[in-house]
């Protein structure tokens, strides 16, 4: 599973409605689609995950 490392990505993947994958370390703890992106968080269904914290990668 690719990263994705930038704003850039994490914005595509949303405007795609990409499937991704969180994880907070090496657990896996969300997937779906991205709903919302601010500076601090993103949201996937339904969800906040703090974008310091967790590392989100594309699902495929």
């Amino acid at each position: 599973m690719r990263p994705l490392t930038s704003d850039i990505k994490l914005y595509t993947a949303q405007m795609d409605r990409t499937p991704i994958v969180v994880f907070i370390e090496v657990e896996l703890v969300g997937s779906g689609v991205i709903e919302d992106i601010t500076e601090m968080s993103v949201a996937v269904n339904v969800e906040r995950y703090i974008r310091g914290v967790c590392t989100f990668k594309y699902a495929g």
